[in-house]
């Protein structure tokens, strides 16, 4: 009895060290499919999120999902990102390492291999499953699916982001240290600044002042967007839907415009837009009958503020049309944006007989300049001749120079006010129904001699 007892016993101390075994090798299993799966996110993330071009995160602004939304915050600092994407795969790939070593041991003892052969298959094993699942087919499938693999990795990418945070800031902050220590003047990577810089060395016999402005053009022409070079809201005229076709007529003559919106109420009610070429058949109709101009409308073309306009010339080529109603994220009009706007980035502005030959725009000195309240910033910067993100810390999201007088002064000035920034001045001196028309930019000269 006491020998059967012994081999009952040992019998079910084998059973249960087997269960335990299995139930530990299906966990083991588990976890490092879980591994393998975020492995191949956080991977293909690496290309996806980094392939993105200024165009396609343009396109991801205007969208409203939380996915898109959240690849838009991330990639508002690229390098902490990817340090956090590295960190992280590390340590997933050191886990898929030891959960694959252990399940190994577990089959591979049973063969009663040499110690060598056994560490030569854990390795060619573990390094083709991770090669694979890891590195080949995730970038492959991120470099022809990017968006799509972007915002479906995007939540897991920010919990690794948040988790890797402040690691990952400290080792970048030490990578750029040392790469200013040892390559301070070998980059290969010419930035905005020194391309134009570059262009304006050029001689005179190379290139003349006008062709230096069309090449800076052309370089930034890819980068704007509309919001840039479009016409504000407040400077946009139309034509209400209510008026008489007499109305119309006098209203057409005193702006001068060839097209004009045509609005209902206000401007964030746009009904078409009216070519005064379609006018011309009917003037005389006006001193007969009060004819119904509403049928010589055109259907009105909205485009977000937030379109590159390197698209847009496209499109109104292929539209054959050239006018556009700007519309922001609520669906509200910011203002218009014609094909001359678009042009004049390129080659400069565009005089007609009905334009205003003056600018408002005027150099005092080296020290003082007078503005127009409505210029942009990126414009102010390239008269004075300053680097185009002078003002980038205090700008907030301001486009025009009145916005950034409003953004340093937190409310209000008056006019004559002086609002005071680092080295710059910004003095008020036409205001008309809080609207700031001219400002004076005034420049300590120890900047202005730089």
């Amino acid at each position: 009895m006491d020998h059967h007892s012994v081999i009952d016993f040992a019998s079910h101390l084998h059973f249960t060290l087997l269960a335990i075994t299995a139930a530990d090798s299906a966990v083991l299993i588990f976890l490092a499919v879980i591994l393998f799966s975020i492995s191949f996110l956080v991977a293909g993330s690496e290309v996806a999120f980094f392939s993105l071009t200024y165009k396609d995160i343009n396109m991801l602004k205007t969208k409203q999902q939380p996915a898109f939304k959240r690849i838009v915050t991330l990639l508002e600092e690229p390098k902490i990102l990817l340090g956090s994407m590295l960190i992280a795969n590390s340590f997933v790939n050191i886990g898929i390492i030891i959960i694959s070593n252990i399940l190994m041991d577990g089959i591979l003892e049973a063969f009663q291999l040499a110690a060598w052969i056994n560490f030569l298959i854990k390795v060619f094993s573990v390094t083709f499953l991770l090669l694979l699942f890891g590195e080949v087919l995730p970038k492959v499938w991120a470099t022809h699916h990017k968006v799509w693999f972007a915002s479906t990795a995007s939540l897991i990418i920010e919990i690794f982001n948040s988790v890797f945070y402040r690691f990952s800031k400290r080792l970048v902050g030490l990578s750029n240290g040392i790469e200013r220590k040892f390559s301070p003047h070998n980059s290969s990577m010419l930035d905005n600044s020194q391309l134009d810089y570059a262009i304006d060395l050029l001689p005179e016999n190379e290139a003349t002042m006008e062709e230096k402005q069309i090449l800076k053009g052309i370089r930034k022409f890819s980068d704007t967007n509309v919001k840039q070079i479009m016409r504000t809201r407040l400077d946009v005229s139309g034509i209400d839907h209510s008026s008489s076709f007499e109305d119309v007529i006098k209203k057409v003559e005193e702006l001068h415009y060839s097209r004009l919106p045509v609005y209902n109420n206000n401007l964030d009610e746009m009904k078409g837009m009216l070519h005064t070429k379609d006018l011309l058949p009917h003037v005389n109709a006006s001193k007969v009958e009060n004819y119904d101009w509403h049928n010589l409308m055109r259907p009105t073309y909205f485009v977000h503020e937030q379109k590159l306009i390197e698209d847009l010339l496209q499109e109104f080529r292929n539209r054959r049309i050239h006018f556009a109603v700007v519309v922001d994220e609520f669906g509200g009009t910011s203002g218009i944006v014609t094909l001359e706007d678009i042009m004049e980035e390129i080659i400069g502005d565009i005089q007609d007989e009905f334009d205003d030959e003056e600018s408002a725009n005027k150099k005092i000195d080296d020290y003082t300049y007078i503005f127009e309240g409505k210029t942009m910033i990126n414009d102010v910067c390239k008269i004075i001749g300053l680097p185009g993100d002078t003002f980038e810390r205090v700008r907030g999201d301001s486009d025009s120079l009145a916005g950034l007088v409003l953004e340093i002064a937190g409310e209000f000035p008056q006019v004559e006010e002086e609002v005071v920034s680092g080295d710059f001045t910004f003095i008020p001196l036409a205001i008309n129904k809080n609207r700031i028309d001219n400002v004076k930019v005034v420049i300590r000269q120890s900047i202005a001699t730089l």
